[in-house]
């Protein structure tokens, strides 16, 4: 039997932000806490979400604006003792992929006892998380990950792991996607973020588990994203592109509950090994050698899965082959023309890290929703490929 679920209030457009206030009247919210971090504090969109929040009355909006680039448990734990000490009723996720999840883990923490790990889904900790989890309105400020349509987080607990938290509590109450927060976003984040998306699109297509609207959203992400991410990489003002890129990322998001693959748990790994490399980047560069790794599977050459996405991205393939070199290809040139690395040692990435990356893959939970289940010796061969 198949779960389809789709999901939550999305509201899209340029200006989206001014409804703020109006969405946190909805859901009850008084006191919210704002997640954020210094970056979006510094370019000013922290000031224009507080400008539609005056509302509340003074003291009644707090921030904690200390969100890392990966978050963590430490940082959740900061944001929860915040919360605590100022009777916060709610969230407020005002960021990219990074806020958003250090929200989702508040949510948890705030109103949930015990370590972050005991609610991590490879520890079998989602049915753990319950509806006391504090409503959260996501405000997404970069066009990648998709968390603010996700049932997703994803946090480095105390142990160092990189894990993943899954639950139908923590989607937002509602997504805002504003464009228009995305035009100051500088070209190697935009290209970064939206290849993010692409790879979402891309890998839950190729996931076996059965869900026709999530593969009709995934192709319809990836033809948005491919068509607009240079011209949004290069051309940061060009509202059309901003607007299709962030239509991929919500695309991705809404599609990837059916699934994601060694893409993810490879960056999953790796970005745990060493938090300081980029989610997207890493993505991007993984790419290449798992299409050429899930070429072989069954369900993929059965349902012309990679002609399929050849032509979302207007790349024409003549067999499965074909379409997998042609891809592939098309994915370096891509990452060379946004200025993103040509491989992993370009990251900075070493070989004698190749056994802890893939004990960390073979435990994340986008290990087994691959096409095909990869051995040690597979996840070699696809690090090696993309060094």
């Amino acid at each position: 039997m198949a779960n389809i679920f789709y999901i939550t209030q999305i509201n899209i457009d340029f200006g989206v932000i001014a409804t703020l206030g109006e969405e946190c009247k909805k859901y009850g919210i008084t006191k919210p806490l704002i997640i954020t971090d210094q970056g979006i504090k510094a370019v000013g969109i922290l000031d224009i979400a507080l400008k539609h929040l005056t509302h509340l009355g003074p003291g009644k909006t707090c921030v904690f604006d200390q969100t890392p680039s990966n978050p963590t448990e430490h940082a959740v734990r900061d944001a929860v003792e915040l919360c605590k000490q100022n009777g916060c009723d709610g969230l407020i996720a005002l960021g990219g992929g990074s806020s958003i999840d250090c929200a989702k883990g508040v949510a948890i923490a705030a109103t949930h006892s015990g370590p972050l790990k005991n609610y991590a889904t490879i520890e079998g900790g989602s049915p753990k998380i319950t509806d006391k989890v504090l409503p959260l309105i996501a405000v997404p400020t970069t066009a990648g990950t998709g968390s603010e349509v996700a049932r997703g987080a994803i946090l480095i607990v105390e142990d160092g792991r990189k894990l993943g938290f899954h639950s139908w509590h923590l989607v937002p109450k509602v997504a805002l996607l504003d464009p228009e927060l995305t035009l100051a976003l500088p070209p190697l984040l935009t290209a970064a973020t939206g290849m993010d998306a692409i790879a979402h699109c891309m890998e839950t297509f190729m996931a076996p588990s059965f869900n026709p609207p999530a593969d009709g959203i995934a192709l319809e992400g990836l033809r948005r994203g491919w068509l607009n991410i240079q011209k949004a990489t290069l051309s940061g003002l060009d509202k059309e592109a901003r607007m299709n890129m962030m239509c991929a990322s919500m695309q991705g998001a809404m599609a990837f509950q059916k699934g994601l693959g060694c893409v993810h748990s490879l960056s999953h790994s790796l970005g745990g090994v060493n938090p300081a490399l980029h989610h997207g980047t890493l993505n991007a560069v993984f790419l290449p050698a798992v299409i050429r790794f899930n070429s072989r599977a069954e369900s993929i050459v059965k349902e012309s899965r990679l002609q399929r996405m050849a032509s979302a991205m207007n790349l024409k393939s003549s067999s499965p082959e074909d379409a997998c070199l042609i891809i592939t290809n098309a994915i370096k040139d891509m990452n060379a023309a946004l200025g993103l690395p040509k491989g992993l040692s370009d990251m900075g990435v070493k070989e004698d890290w190749f056994d802890k990356i893939i004990a960390g893959a073979t435990a994340d939970h986008c290990h087994k929703t691959n096409p095909r289940i990869a051995s040690e010796s597979d996840y070699v061969q696809m690090l090696t490929e993309s060094m």
